[in-house]
């Protein structure tokens, strides 16, 4: 991956916040995590706010050259506009880690442009604008669904999931062992590559963080 290293870490200073009102920690479903993080520890998914919004980690790399100090590479989600930023932290600089609430929620159906998800204790629904969540959504998925400062901001799906094959060109049946792949189509519209074994109407597991084949799903 090329990263852009010219952003300065500086330009890029976690906003103070206010402390968290006691019992806010837990409620019913939901899980809010604050504190701070250093960029050594930086995961793929770790939410952090900048500029008073928050960002997930996509890509991160650890740098350390010959001369000056160590650094990370890093590839930022914004939650809130839905851009990709390249920013270039200091190595263990800390971040205020973003207090993202999770609520686990079933998908039930799409509504116009929005996709409607209902939380499985009180029924209660909630409308999400469409976004990659959605390249791998089926309905009945329990899903996460994110909320940040009372607003929701996205939808994580579990990280493995199962799709029907819609449409892909004949493979070699039966052929496990030869190398080589080519595009399908899963049930909800995405282009997975598959193994050229792969036919229509099986099922395969997909991984929704990447996008990637992982195997075929058991029968």
């Amino acid at each position: 991956h090329s990263f852009a290293t010219h952003s300065s870490a500086a330009a890029f200073k976690p906003a103070l916040r206010r402390p968290t009102p006691v019992g806010a920690t837990h409620r019913g479903s939901l899980q809010i995590v604050s504190g701070t993080i250093s960029t050594n520890d930086f995961k793929i998914g770790v939410n952090v706010e900048v500029n008073n919004a928050p960002w997930k980690v996509v890509e991160f790399m650890h740098v350390k050259p010959g001369k000056g100090s160590a650094f990370v590479r890093s590839k930022l989600k914004n939650y809130l506009t839905k851009s990709t930023n390249e920013i270039t932290f200091r190595a263990g600089e800390k971040l205020q880690t973003a207090d993202v609430e999770k609520r686990t929620m079933q998908y039930t159906y799409k509504d116009g442009e929005q996709f409607v998800f209902m939380d499985m204790e009180t029924y209660e629904e909630t409308r999400v604008d469409d976004d990659e969540f959605s390249k791998f959504l089926m309905e009945g998925t329990i899903c996460e669904v994110l909320s940040w400062n009372g607003r929701v901001i996205g939808v994580d799906l579990p990280i493995n999931v199962e799709l029907e094959v819609k449409m892909t060109d004949p493979g070699i049946k039966g052929n496990t062992v030869s190398g080589g792949d080519k595009p399908a189509e899963v049930m909800t519209g995405a282009m997975v590559t598959v193994p050229l074994f792969i036919q229509i109407g099986e099922k395969i597991v997909v991984d929704t963080t990447s996008g990637k084949y992982v195997k075929r799903a058991k029968e």
